[in-house]
């Protein structure tokens, strides 16, 4: 005879699976930046967004010191090697028992994209108030969107890197992806003049331009939430179900 479990039983157990999945965020968080390598790669992430918020008030023209301007180059410069963190916390997946579950991963990676988003917009606010040259008319004009959006760009890459790294074995092929493919399909779709509207709807890039210009609209709020649904849900779905069907032949 089968035994019935009480209302008691069933309680405990589902207490017991909400702190195994609250243990596996917290592991994926705490791997996020938990070794030295990564906090180094993190450490050269932040030094590059740096280094160029500096040479670019520097050299950048008058009517070119702008927060939003310093945004653009600074974001979106480390927001190359922010999908690194996504790869390596795949890597880490891959090597993890079969009944780790790809969800704390996707949130681990927010950590250091959060991170690095914040970090851009601290750099270039200090940066352009400290500048000791002349400055545009309007320096901070949609200082609060540009703000916000460098994050979300961040948040973005990370998530393009979970999805690539899900997807492609190599982590160096992987990161070469994130680089290649996004800025591929920008240049095809704008090779084409009929294509070029869709520039926004389909890449990051072009909907990075919008983010950091500050000029948003609903219309561009809208084209943000296509790119994340392609570029964050749509490879991170597909990569999560070709783990789990290797996971499944492997057995």
């Amino acid at each position: 005879m089968t035994a019935t479990r009480s209302p008691d039983d069933r309680g405990t157990s589902d207490r017991q699976g909400a702190a195994v999945a609250h243990e596996s965020t917290r592991d994926a968080l705490r791997r996020a930046l938990g070794t030295r390598a990564r906090r180094w790669l993190l450490a050269i992430t932040l030094l590059a967004g740096v280094l160029a918020a500096v040479a670019l008030t520097a050299a950048a023209d008058p009517a070119d010191r702008t927060f939003a301007a310093l945004s653009d180059t600074v974001q979106s410069l480390m927001s190359v090697l922010t999908p690194l963190f996504g790869i390596l916390l795949v890597r880490d997946l891959r090597r993890a028992p079969d009944a780790v579950r790809v969800g704390p991963t996707l949130v681990a990676v927010g950590l250091p994209a959060v991170v690095i988003g914040v970090f851009g917009v601290v750099v270039c606010a200090v940066t352009l108030a400290l500048a000791p040259a002349d400055i545009a008319d309007q320096p901070w004009r949609h200082a609060g969107t540009v703000a916000v959006g460098g994050v979300l760009v961040q948040v973005v890459a990370g998530l393009v890197g979970t999805g690539l790294g899900l997807l492609l074995r190599s982590p160096v092929v992987a990161f070469l992806a994130t680089i290649v493919l996004p800025l591929g399909l920008y240049g095809l779709l704008g090779g084409v003049d009929a294509l070029r509207p869709a520039q926004a709807w389909l890449t990051p890039y072009g909907s990075v331009r919008n983010l950091l210009s500050g000029e948003m609209s609903a219309l561009r709020w809208v084209q943000w939430l296509t790119v994340l649904l392609v570029w964050g849900v749509g490879l991170n779905a597909a990569g999560a179900a070709l783990l789990w069907r290797r996971r499944r032949s492997y057995r």
